[in-house]
């Protein structure tokens, strides 16, 4: 059974920082990403990286400020969250999956963990 469990999110001040935390269970997956949603408005996403890490992308919003990683040998994502701003308050959601078309596909996703940033 695939689950991805979150962890990391919290309360944070602006221009301050967080390390969100993915952790895969059940199987491997060529493409992670992260995306976050307010509620009211679309999921956005927010970064992806390759099996090996060496692709990555990033959202307009984040470039710069966040980095996505993963360590295979725990089957876990990360999301380095710095420079943090009151905009990036969203619940974060993690999302597995393989590739279509040349771009992730993600067939999996965490049940989210609430990133709250205070002005």
């Amino acid at each position: 059974q695939v689950q991805l469990v979150e962890s990391g999110g919290g309360l944070v001040q602006a221009g301050g920082s967080l390390r969100l935390s993915c952790a895969a269970s059940g199987r491997t997956f060529s493409s992670m990403g992260w995306f976050r949603q307010v509620p009211g408005k679309e999921r956005e996403f927010v970064a992806a990286l390759g099996r090996s890490g060496a692709w990555t992308s990033y959202g307009n919003s984040v470039t710069g400020r966040f980095t996505i990683s993963r360590d295979n040998t725990k089957n876990t994502v990360y999301l380095q969250m710095n420079s943090l701003k009151p905009e990036d308050t969203a619940v974060y959601y993690c999302a597995a999956g393989g590739w279509s078309g040349g771009k992730p596909s993600y067939d999996y996703w965490g049940q989210g963990t609430q990133v709250t940033v205070s002005s």
